[in-house]
């Protein structure tokens, strides 16, 4: 690539070059978001077989599949001050050869310290894929379309989940979970290298005045100090912090529940096969992904954040509320719960925009990782706390070394659920509403 221009305005400037460049590598870091959300949801596809091939009880297991949350929640932060200082295209590139190298090493595990500690490099690598995506989107894409940007995003990462669900229950029944994870690892590797060779921080690295400057305005300013106070500023800055627990009360349990708990739920208290159940999460994660690329849409339509996410929080609930104490029977209505679920939970994707519209634009990585660390620190919570609030009243029931859970064990962690929305209604009321601009542009404007 060539270095950045003299005059960024000169006539050299191309915009369908710009277009090409911008959209190829929005494409890389794209294809790698998918393969996050495929490692955050196979795992409830192949429950059965891990359970039956590491000999684990529901905590053991709530435990391997949340170890990519427990590395994922401690990344969060330090991913934000990665793409903040080196850029999409390092911690991007250094994400995927790590969860590659975790996938490949899960397919192999003969022990379940083995798996454990495989699943624990995949959520090391992905940990910095998402935070650097959406870094790199605040800088290459125009902030009045951060909205919508950050809704296509998590529409094409929900593709990686929906192929974790009734796609990868079909692979199962041809091919063995430890071959389809291994094929994923090499997958990952290869958009390691591409990740390498073609993305580009800022359009600047890659010879094209920035977003503004075509917009004929001054370009952001950059970061003036060290990181860590950087960082302590983000930390500090209150009106970040109710996304967080929005965050970590409405996706954090939908995470836990469709992410391992809805298949052997819909398998012991309503009869399904595997590849039956896998629909109603696929169905749902379908509805979560269009949601988000609405919610994002309308909300820069209309300029407001804060409307769309309490709706949003409070379609959530209403639907926890029917899976729960709405004496549902497998087909349309089972299913709608599912849809509302997942439709609800997809205006979480303004939380994105409101973080990064309450620091200087600099900052906004470590401000979208502070929101995002809340999502995976309630699921690594909610994941084996689920399983070990079942683990108290279960009968000792077993079906081919599986274990099978009763309505009243099943009941004891829907408790927890419902304990996240009330959290995540509460939050949403103190969310900041921004109309859709940085807060602190506007502020240094007004003062000029």
């Amino acid at each position: 690539m060539s270095a950045p221009t003299t005059n960024p305005l000169s006539t050299s400037f191309d915009p369908a070059r710009f277009a090409r460049a911008c959209w190829s590598i929005y494409a890389i870091l794209a294809a790698s978001y998918i393969l996050v959300f495929f490692h955050r949801i196979a795992p409830a596809v192949a429950s059965a077989d891990l359970m039956r091939d590491f000999g684990a009880t529901g905590a053991a297991l709530g435990s391997l599949a949340a170890m990519y949350y427990y590395i994922y929640t401690a990344m969060q932060i330090p991913a934000g001050v990665l793409a903040d200082t080196l850029g999409a295209r390092i911690s991007v590139t250094l994400g995927n050869l790590v969860s590659g190298g975790g996938s490949i090493l899960f397919g192999l595990a003969d022990t379940f310290w083995e798996a454990s500690v495989g699943r624990a490099l995949v959520g090391l690598g992905v940990s910095v894929v998402f935070v650097g995506l959406m870094k790199s989107n605040t800088l290459w894409f125009r902030d009045r379309d951060y909205g919508f940007i950050s809704g296509l995003t998590l529409l094409l990462g929900n593709v990686g989940a929906i192929l974790a669900a009734g796609p990868l229950a079909a692979m199962l029944t041809v091919w063995s979970w430890r071959t389809v994870f291994i094929a994923f690892g090499i997958l990952a590797l290869g958009l390691a290298a591409l990740s390498w060779l073609w993305v580009r921080n800022t359009p600047e690295d890659a010879g094209f005045p920035s977003i503004r400057e075509m917009e004929g305005q001054a370009r952001h300013a950059g970061r003036q100090q060290h990181w860590w106070h950087d960082l302590l500023g983000v930390l500090a800055t209150r009106r970040a912090w109710p996304a967080f627990w929005v965050n970590l009360g409405m996706p954090g349990s939908m995470l836990t529940f469709l992410g391992l708990w809805a298949i052997p739920f819909l398998h012991d208290l309503h009869g399904l096969e595997r590849s039956a159940a896998s629909l109603y999460t696929t169905v749902a994660l379908a509805s979560f992904a269009c949601s988000t690329l609405f919610c994002g849409w309308l909300s820069d339509r209309l300029g407001r954040r804060k409307p769309l996410l309490v709706i949003g929080v409070l379609l959530y609930g209403l639907a926890w509320l029917g899976i729960v104490y709405g004496h549902w029977t497998p087909g349309i209505t089972g299913m709608a719960w599912f849809v509302l679920m997942g439709f609800g939970c997809g205006s979480f994707v303004l939380t994105y925009a409101g973080a990064k519209e309450v620091v200087a634009p600099a900052l906004s990585g470590m401000a979208i990782a502070l929101v995002n660390t809340g999502i995976f620190l309630g699921a690594a919570i909610l994941q084996p706390l689920f399983g070990w609030v079942m683990d108290l009243t279960w009968t000792g029931a077993m079906a081919n070394g599986v274990r099978v859970y009763s309505p009243a064990d099943y009941q004891n962690g829907f408790f927890l659920m419902l304990g996240c929305v009330a959290l995540s209604i509460i939050t949403s009321a103190f969310l900041y509403e921004t109309h859709c601009r940085n807060i602190t542009l506007a502020a240094e404007q007004g003062s000029s």
